[in-house]
């Protein structure tokens, strides 16, 4: 379960150190930063595009277009359930971004853990898992 919550946490990151509502984030410094700064700014980009190939990638080749969109689907479920029932609300834009990147960091962090989740299910493991 730790090692889920860790790469849940590692796509967060990733993802808020993008985009967030906040002052600190790629994007927005990016922004303000390329014509004086453009060296670092595409150093850290190619970054932070390394970060999503390598997530994007796992996921993909674990749980595939659908199971990406199984697991989306289940969270906009889960928040349509808290939203009707009044926990939460859309009145808040910046709340409403890091929703958005946490549901988005689930679907990546659980994307790049099937192999574990899978195997504590069934209790099979991945030819990947294994080492010769």
């Amino acid at each position: 379960m730790i090692a889920i919550l860790i790469r849940c946490v590692i796509a967060f990151v990733l993802l808020a150190l993008t985009f967030n509502p906040t002052r600190f984030n790629y994007i927005g410094w990016a922004r303000e930063n390329f014509s004086a700064d453009m060296p670092v700014v595409l150093l850290l980009g190619l970054l932070l595009t390394i970060g999503y190939v390598i997530f994007l990638r796992a996921t993909l080749r674990s749980i595939g277009p659908i199971g990406m969109f199984l697991i989306a689907a289940v969270v906009a479920a889960l928040l349509w359930v808290l939203i009707d029932r009044g926990i939460l609300t859309l009145d808040n834009r910046s709340l409403n971004v890091w929703i958005g990147i946490i549901a988005l960091s689930l679907v990546l962090g659980i994307g790049l853990s099937w192999s574990i989740i899978r195997r504590r299910i069934s209790g099979q493991a991945d030819v990947d898992d294994l080492d010769a």
